[in-house]
């Protein structure tokens, strides 16, 4: 099997690492991938993707450990977000150089949503990091990007799923994955109960932070939905119904699905079993529309 395919990867925090697996899958079954446009952590694999360097940043994320991703998270008292995500790509850049998109062996496009003109913007040229961090300012958690007179926040807000926004060729097959399924997910028991989840850890780095926007935070200890839960929860909501609509309006010849209960949006460390999730995913859907003569 030989077919040209233009993949669309959409939104999700720590579930975007299912990306790899989904590529690998995919590339496995004889898929050649001519064209990516991601929205937020689509972006980011798939601009690694198309960079040629999805090898070394698979290593990397293996690599990682629990206490590797919270040393990973730069806080930063900010009403705009609480998390600057420089260590992030500080590291990234020590084994993946930037580069311009136009000059990428793989087409790549990445979605951002333009906050003060109520748009989304899509970047296929310029810089690959900037055009990245642009479209992974989750609000409210990632700090957003200023450049000129527009304000850059995360590409998943407009278009969780950009199968609109991926260059076609003549004859490709469109593929479009989606990190927000409605889907039911076993978890995998954790071997560290002392951990808990990221969520807990940082509640003692977000005292001065929760001083400041109180509001945001529950009032009481009855209140059991914290900070992160309540934005994960509603933004999932609502990417849901965007991604309705859009995948109405533009289906792809496959969805490859991932449940949303997968991971949290900070469970980085679990790069082995995302990945595995993503190729699992991806042969399903293959299955499912192996009839159709592909």
């Amino acid at each position: 099997m030989n077919h040209n395919v233009a993949l669309a990867l959409g939104s999700g925090g720590a579930r975007g690492i299912a990306h790899i697996g989904v590529i690998r899958e995919l590339e496995r079954n004889g898929f050649r991938i001519t064209s990516v446009a991601g929205s937020s952590m689509g972006a980011l694999v798939g601009g690694v993707f198309a960079a040629g360097k999805l090898d070394e940043y698979e290593n990397w994320m293996n690599s990682l450990s629990k206490m590797d991703v919270f040393n990973l998270v730069d806080f930063t008292l900010s009403t705009s977000g609480i998390i600057k995500a420089d260590k992030v790509f500080k590291e990234i850049h020590k084994f993946i150089p930037d580069r311009l998109i136009e000059e990428l062996p793989v087409k790549f496009s990445a979605v951002a949503t333009d906050l003060k003109h109520g748009k989304e913007i899509v970047i296929s040229e310029g810089s690959l990091f900037e055009a990245i961090r642009a479209s992974i300012s989750i609000p409210l958690i990632i700090t957003p990007v200023l450049k000129s007179d527009t304000l850059f926040i995360d590409g998943g807000v407009l278009n969780p799923v950009p199968v609109n926004r991926v260059f076609r060729n003549n004859g490709d097959i469109l593929i479009a994955v989606n990190l927000n399924a409605q889907l039911p997910y076993q978890k995998p028991q954790d071997d560290n109960q002392d951990w808990h989840s990221m969520e807990k850890i940082t509640n003692s780095k977000l005292v001065a932070f929760q001083e400041k926007l109180s509001g945001l935070f529950p009032a009481t200890k009855k209140e059991k939905t914290g900070y992160f839960t309540m934005i994960s929860e509603t933004s999932g909501l609502m990417l849901a119904q965007i991604l309705k609509l859009t995948l109405e309006m533009n289906p792809p010849d496959i969805l490859i699905e991932i449940s949303r209960n997968a991971c949290g949006t900070f469970d980085f460390y679990k790069a082995s079993e995302l990945i595995g999730l993503g190729k699992q995913a991806t042969i399903a859907a293959l299955e499912k529309h192996r009839n159709v003569g592909l």
